[in-house]
C-alpha cells in the first residue's frame, strides 16, 4: 500500500528549497551515526538512550518512532511532502531511493536522506481548512491521511468517512515533551497563517505598524495608485529628516517578485532615499541581484523575514496595528 509522508525541512523549513533543488528529503541526528542496521524502534530507542541519556523517555520514544519510519517504513514509490514557509508552498513528490547516510555533508540536517522525484507544488492557501490543520502537525515526520494526500495531488475521491492516523501510546507526548523549539515553530506557522489571510491594504498597514514599532513615523498611501511607494517612513513623519525610507509592499503569496519589478521601484527614487521592498511571495535570484547592485540602499523582505520582524517588534506595536493580528505572548520555563 502506498503511503504519503511529511518530512519537515529543518527548523522553520529553511532547507525546503535545497530539498527541492537536489531531489531528496533529509533529517539530521549527527550523534546517532548510520542507522542502516536497525531493525526495530527499540533498536533506535537504544541508540538514542546512549546518545541522549539526559533526554526525557517520552521524548526519546517520539524521536525513535520518527527515525524508524524514515529509515525502515518509507518505501520506494511512497509519496512525500515538505513545506516551504517562505513561499507557503507544499512540494509534493515520490520516494525513489532507499535510506542513505551522508557523513560528509556541511549541515547536520542533511545526514540521513531519501532520494525523491518531485512532481508538483501546491499552495497552502488552496487547501481546505481540514487539510491545512492536518498538515500543521508539529512532528518532523508523520503519515499524511489518504484524503489529505488526494487533496495535495488534486485527485477526486468520493465522500467517505475519514480515519486519521492515530499515534501509538508511546508516540502520544505532551507539549512539554515536545520542547520549546517545536512549540515555537508551530506558533510561527500560526502567525504565518494570520499574515497570509490579511488583505493587500491590511498588509500595507501592518508593515507601516512595524516601522512605527521600530521608531519611525509613517505616511501610508491610500488604496489605489501609489506611484511606486506604499509607505514613506522617516524620523519626523514628513520625509524631511534622514533616513527617508520608501517602501513598496506586495502581498502575493506564492508569486515571486522579479528583477523588472525591482528596477521599476528604483526608477522613481531620489539619491538620498533608502528603499524597502516587502514581498510575501518572495523574490527571484535575479531580483536579489538587482537589489544588490542598486544605486541606493535597498533591503528585500520576504514572508519569512517579515514574520521574524513582526515577532521581534510586536510588543511595541500600537493598538491599531496589533488588532490586525491579535497575538498574545506565552511564558515558557528557561532551561
Amino acid at each position: 500500500m502506498t503511503e504519503t509522508w511529511m518530512v519537515r525541512a529543518g527548523e522553520g523549513g529553511k532547507f525546503a528549497a535545497t530539498f527541492r533543488e537536489h531531489d531528496f528529503v533529509a533529517i539530521g541526528w549527527r550523534h546517532l551515526g548510520n542507522l542502516s542496521s536497525v531493525s526495530s524502534r527499540d533498536d533506535v530507542a537504544a541508540i538514542l538512550q546512549r546518545a541522549y541519556p539526559d533526554a526525557r523517555s517520552q521524548t526519546r520514544l517520539m524521536w525513535a518512532g520518527q527515525l524508524f519510519r524514515f529509515v525502515k517504513l518509507f518505501s520506494i514509490g511512497d509519496r512525500v511532502v515538505t513545506y516551504d514557509p517562505s513561499s507557503r508552498l507544499y512540494y509534493c513528490g515520490q520516494i525513489v531511493g532507499d535510506y542513505e547516510y551522508h557523513s560528509d555533508v556541511e549541515f547536520e540536517e542533511m545526514l540521513n536522506r531519501r532520494r525523491v522525484r518531485w512532481d508538483h507544488e501546491r499552495k497552502k492557501d488552496s487547501l481546505s481548512d481540514r487539510a491545512q490543520n492536518s498538515l500543521g502537525a508539529i512532528s518532523t515526520i508523520f503519515r499524511i491521511s489518504d484524503s489529505v494526500s488526494a487533496e495535495l495531488w488534486n485527485e477526486f475521491r468520493p465522500p467517505a468517512v475519514v480515519v486519521e492516523e492515530a499515534l501509538t501510546e508511546q508516540e502520544a507526548v505532551s507539549l512539554s515533551a515536545m520542547g520549546f523549539a517545536q512549540i515555537a515553530s508551530a506558533a510561527q506557522e500560526a502567525i504565518s497563517d494570520r499574515l497570509a489571510a490579511l488583505g493587500p491594504y491590511q498588509m500595507q498597514e501592518l508593515v507601516a505598524g512595524l516601522l512605527r514599532a521600530m521608531g519611525y513615523k509613517t505616511i501610508v498611501s491610500k488604496p489605489g495608485s501609489d506611484r511606486g511607494r506604499d509607505i514613506i517612513a522617516s524620523p519626523d513623519g514628513f520625509g524631511f529628516q534622514d533616513p527617508r525610507i520608501v517602501v513598496e509592499v506586495k502581498h502575493r503569496p506564492g508569486e515571486r517578485i522579479g528583477a523588472p519589478d525591482i528596477r521599476s521601484f528604483l526608477g522613481g527614487r531620489h539619491p538620498a532615499d533608502k528603499g524597502l521592498y516587502v514581498s510575501t511571495g518572495g523574490f527571484t535570484n535575479e531580483a536579489r541581484y538587482e537589489a544588490e547592485r542598486a544605486n541606493i540602499p535597498l533591503t528585500l523582505i520576504d514572508f519569512e523575514a517579515l514574520i521574524e520582524a513582526v515577532t521581534e517588534y510586536y510588543a511595541r506595536f500600537d493598538d491599531e496595528s496589533r488588532q490586525l493580528l491579535g497575538l498574545r505572548a506565552i511564558l515558557w520555563p528557561a532551561d
